[in-house]
């Protein structure tokens, strides 16, 4: 018997081996590659830290190929940052076991100096294909344009990419030397060239080393972000990348992207503060795809990362937990909807943070940047930590005296995106001003994102600043010379492109100690009482927008042209719309042409008219509408772009787009019953019944007017016709 047990036994051992072997042979060869971007210190929002080590740790066990990236802006945005100057957060993505990361524009908050530590502490390492010093000399802040690792047989190389938009997202002067020279470089341009050639550069050389696969970890964005340095810009305008993984504009989204060649390449982003974990996988068929781990689904905790952020926040959390004040009122950052309002809009918290530098500088002015402001302040007690999450940067107030011409170029600037978000959108005190939204931005800047000047119409209008002794607002005087309160980022070291501020008088500098959130904490003591009160319950209108100068509410044609231009079909002129003014002929095929997608052209449009330019804004819808027979030149070979088109001519030409997507007048069997059809020529009779039976078209007390000069307004009519139409 005991020898039946001992075999028996044996057996069951063996058993157990050959089940552990088997169970280690189970594990799967798919490359997975996990990804965060944009955690701004969140370290316990969202899945927490510590869900993303649970999550890791879950792929381990089934998987050989487990590798956890970041796409930057990891160190900077909430105390534990600021306090630390982001050794904290190094310390914990060190022990969650992250591989690779970027930079993001906040790695460098804390000047370069400190970056070179950090990266030194850090066990994983930053990539960036297009961070380079350019200065004379060496410096030691160099790093890897990509890195290769082999999983098993299969390499995969991971290329860094950072932003250019980290000039004047970050601090300026940081990448300066003494003497105000840019000493490092982003591959920045003014067409984004430059940044696609580093790119490609970095991915030829690590096929050329025998990578099968190249991911990129970018910190890029895509809503918000200049549109030749988005990520799908870059994608676009490269090949070789079969996956980008992305940060920057705090977006949410996994989809594919068609690059140079015409190849699918995913493209991801998380969201911020670890809303989501990205999960990017490489099967071992060569199948790559995306998925996103929400922190609502997904609630797992590793619980010594959790023990270990517990130990460093319990360094300071007493310090931060203090009750300074209180406020009666909720100043939200976004919507209830989960729209971002700081960037684009005039807030009651974006108003607060002015107020308190124009009162507790004594300026005439205040301003507040909507990119500094992180985190909302919620009704109920106020403590050091609430402050310091609104205010994570640690920027110091100042004053300067400048002319009022400054302050409406840097008015101008704040609103160079809008309505798409800009961390330059500039929140006042003092002031009021109106955007015309219908106006497009005419700033010229240099290839770093930086105010050079305004070629063309401005958006911003009706600038009034209070009269501190009539206690009345007064058209600002351009020649006049105004005190201006805000942080030394905006107006000292011209941060998000606010060069206009470049050798202004420095007035009052606030000590090292006094960083802004100590500042709006003053302003809410000694000046408030202690409590935020109902005067900042809602924004107080000191910006208004308007579409266009010329366009009222009430006109006929309001609801049309607000829907072109949010279509982006067609542009305002100056600073209004011009309603009245007449559609011309490449006015028309120009915005039909929008409506196509504007599809690739080939060859020269004065080679084909006489009277069209080259390069113009015409040019390539004139050659578009003339390649697909929808509208034509005349036969002394021009083609008259500027020629106003009557009722009758755009009606043929409105025919002869549709006809391009298959439509026709055949089954029409409508007769016209204008009073005026006989004047109708012949040659557009058909054109005129099929616009008047789509709803294109229509006449006025019975008549058609086919000779009449078609109007913008009226173009703008018809288009929203069509395009509704259309969906």
């Amino acid at each position: 018997m005991k020898k039946l047990i001992a075999l028996l036994l044996a057996v069951c051992m063996l058993l157990g081996l050959m089940t552990t072997a088997f169970a280690a042979d189970e594990k799967s060869n798919d490359i997975v590659i996990l990804h965060t971007n944009d955690v701004h210190c969140g370290v316990s929002d969202g899945l927490g830290y510590a869900g993303v080590a649970a999550y890791k740790a879950e792929m381990e066990q089934t998987h050989n190929f487990v590798t956890l990236v970041d796409c930057g802006d990891a160190i900077q945005g909430e105390p534990i940052g600021l306090l630390s100057a982001g050794s904290y957060l190094v310390d914990i993505m060190n022990e969650v076991g992250y591989d690779f990361a970027t930079f993001g524009n906040h790695e460098f908050d804390f000047k370069l100096p400190r970056l070179a530590e950090l990266t030194k502490l850090a066990k994983y390492e930053y990539l960036s294909c297009n961070f380079k010093y350019t200065g004379k000399g060496t410096s030691d802040i160099s790093y890897k344009p990509y890195e290769i690792v082999d999983y098993g047989g299969t390499k995969v190389a991971f290329v860094g990419i950072t932003t250019p938009e980290s000039f004047v997202k970050s601090t300026p002067a940081y990448f300066q030397d003494d003497n105000g020279n840019f000493i490092y470089n982003l591959s920045e341009d003014k067409d984004g060239t430059a940044l696609y050639q580093a790119v490609q550069t970095a991915v030829d050389a690590a096929k050329a080393e025998g990578a099968k696969y190249v991911v990129a970890i970018a910190h890029l964005g895509m809503e918000g972000t200049t549109e030749y340095w988005t990520s799908e810009a870059v994608i676009k305008n490269t090949n070789g990348i079969d996956a980008m993984l992305d940060g920057h504009s705090h977006e949410e989204f996994s989809k594919t992207v068609a690059n140079k060649d015409g190849d699918d390449v995913v493209l991801a982003q998380t969201k911020t503060k670890l809303a989501n974990l990205g999960k990017l996988t490489i099967s071992a068929d060569g199948k790559i795809t995306s998925e996103l781990i929400s922190a609502k689904d997904y609630t797992e905790k590793d619980e010594h990362i959790t023990e270990f952020i517990t130990g460093i926040t319990d360094k300071f959390s007493a310090e931060l937990s203090e009750v300074v004040g209180k406020s009666e009122i909720d100043l939200p950052d976004y919507d209830e909807n989960g729209k971002r309002l700081v960037r684009n809009s005039e807030t009651a918290l974006g108003n607060l943070a002015a107020d308190a530098f124009r009162v507790m500088l004594d300026a005439d002015i205040g301003i507040m940047n909507g990119g500094g402001l992180r985190k909302p302040i919620k009704a109920g007690d106020i403590t050091l930590n609430t402050l310091f999450s609104v205010f994570p940067w640690g920027n110091l107030p100042c004053k300067v005296a400048v002319t009022g011409q400054t302050v409406l170029d840097m008015l101008e600037m704040g609103a160079i995106n809008y309505p798409k978000e800009s961390g330059g959108f500039m929140h006042v005190s003092g002031l009021t001003y109106t955007i015309i939204s219908g106006v497009e931005s005419t700033i010229e800047t240099t290839d770093k994102g930086e105010f050079i000047k305004i070629t063309g119409a401005r958006r911003v209008t009706n600038v009034q600043v209070l009269n501190k002794s009539t206690g009345k607002y007064e058209p600002i005087n351009a020649k006049k010379i105004y005190t201006l309160g805000g942080i030394d980022y905006t107006i000292l070291y011209c941060g998000d492109g606010f060069n206009m501020f470049k050798g202004a008088k420095l007035v009052q500098r606030a000590d090292a100690t006094l960083t802004d959130a100590k500042m709006v904490l003053s302003y809410i003591k000694d000046k408030l009482g202690g409590t935020i009160g109902t005067e900042y319950a809602a924004p107080q209108g000191r910006i208004s927008v308007i579409r266009y100068a010329d366009v009222a509410d009430t006109a006929w044609y309001a609801e049309a042209v607000n829907y072109v231009s949010d279509k982006e079909l067609m542009k305002g002129v100056g600073t209004g719309f011009d309603p009245n003014g007449t559609m011309t002929r490449g006015m028309l095929v120009t915005v039909l042409y929008r409506m196509a997608g504007s599809p690739a052209v080939t060859g020269k449009v004065s080679e084909k008219f006489t009277d069209c330019t080259d390069g113009s804004w015409y040019a390539d819808a004139v050659l578009w509408a003339s390649a697909n027979k929808i509208v034509d030149g005349y036969e002394d070979g021009t083609y008259k772009p500027t020629k106003a088109v009557n009722r009758q001519e755009m009606a043929k030409i409105l025919y002869g787009y549709d006809k391009v997507g298959g439509k026709n007048a055949d089954g029409i069997t409508e007769k016209l019953t204008y009073t005026d059809a006989d004047a109708i020529g012949e040659w557009a009779l058909e054109s005129v019944v099929y616009c008047t039976a789509a709803g294109y078209l229509a006449g006025s007390n019975g008549a058609f007017n086919p000779k009449g000069t078609a109007t913008r307004a009226m173009g703008a009519k018809v288009l929203m016709n069509m395009t509704k139409e259309a969906a």
